[in-house]
């Protein structure tokens, strides 16, 4: 299951039916820089929050994609800190955490040992975190170098044009959005070999049903896996969002016609406009959570009825305000994620805060 998402982030408690209806702001000053350290969270300059995960310890971490690090929110005393990357530096360095260098991080998972998996884009690699160590090392991609090679050998010999989006597929599995090679590659963690798994490279449609292989996926942005095992995968350019069911391995069409746009609220998901979705989360009732970046929204796909509609936002950029979440207006969000309690949490990236929807 897709974890959270900070810098900017909203915390969505689901509870029956419906939604808590108190947004409050949790992090950020509005200010695009990394600052702050050591303090309060709402006195921190947060840059671009994109994806965000829960570690082990509790803390809420998100990759901050302006300030090419990785930021850490206490949950105690709600300071902030920096866990990986030198604060607006970006470069190509592995290492000490502290000292290593990233360039557009955009998602970020734990595995179950608090070993944390970081899509750094612009060096056009996977790295990780050793959560004991605090080591970065680079699990996929060459460095600072883009193309499409590699696949059935060693993942760190392979070549991806931006890796955008990685997810946990099982204990040993990482899958990853290679976006520009509209393709969604696998890289086993025991033996290090990357494979393509979905997608052909082409920029075409993909056919409601129509097995995985040979298919064409058209810029596969963010990737979710559900309690069955299935993989959610997100289409930016494709303006799209469907299941590789593993079982039968198909890809079934469940939201978005095709064409960027903001429509369709209380009716059929695949009808409906979504418009540069770049996050996704699976729900704690199984639904799936989009946050549909050019719209300024989060959206909610309903699994049982197939209906689409809007948790947060009204679908004009904004800032806020706290309160109402329908009211509350978004910036350009990018990542989502739920935590076991049911909490949602949305990096609303171009506000550069963190906010919190609560009971």
């Amino acid at each position: 299951m897709q974890r959270f998402c900070l810098s900017l982030c909203l915390i969505v408690t689901l509870h029956d039916a419906g939604f808590a209806a108190e947004i409050r702001t949790i992090a950020g000053t509005g200010a695009k820089t990394t600052s702050g350290d050591g303090g309060p969270a709402l006195k921190a300059g947060v840059s671009e929050p994109f994806g965000l995960d829960i570690g082990p310890d509790g803390a809420l971490y998100w990759a901050e994609f302006g300030g090419n690090v990785v930021r850490r929110m206490d949950p105690k005393d709600q300071t902030v800190s920096t866990y990986a990357g030198v604060g607006n530096e970006k470069g190509y360095r592995d290492g000490a955490a502290n000292q290593a260098l990233f360039n557009q991080p955009h998602e970020i998972r734990f595995d179950a040992a608090g070993n944390l998996f970081i899509s750094d884009m612009l060096t056009q690699t996977i790295r990780r975190i050793d959560w004991k160590s605090k080591a970065v090392s680079t699990v996929a991609g060459i460095g600072n170098k883009a193309g499409f090679s590699g696949d059935n050998g060693p993942a760190t010999q392979a070549l991806f044009d931006l890796p955008i989006s990685v997810v946990l597929d099982g204990p040993q599995g990482l899958l990853i959005c290679d976006i520009k090679n509209h393709r969604v590659r696998a890289v086993d963690l025991t033996s290090g070999i990357v494979k393509t798994v979905a997608g052909t490279g082409e920029r075409k449609p993909t056919p409601d049903g129509a097995a995985v292989a040979g298919t064409p996926l058209n810029g596969p942005r963010t990737l979710a896996v559900d309690a069955g095992g299935n993989v959610i995968i997100v289409l930016r350019e494709g303006s799209a969002v469907y299941r590789w069911d593993r079982k039968k391995n198909v890809l079934q069409h469940l939201a978005g016609v095709g064409q960027a746009g903001y429509s369709g609220d209380g009716g059929d998901a695949k009808l409906a406009k979504i418009n540069g979705p770049k996050g996704v989360a699976i729900g704690p009732d199984g639904d799936i959570y989009l946050a549909d970046t050019e719209s300024n929204t989060i959206r909610a796909i309903r699994l049982k009825s197939g209906i689409v509609e809007t948790i947060v936002g009204d679908g004009q950029k904004g800032d806020g305000p706290d309160g109402d979440p329908k009211k509350c207006r978004l910036f350009r969000p990018h990542g989502v994620f739920f935590d076991k309690d049911g909490n949602l949490y949305i990096g609303d990236s171009s506000n550069n805060k963190v906010r919190k929807l609560t009971k």
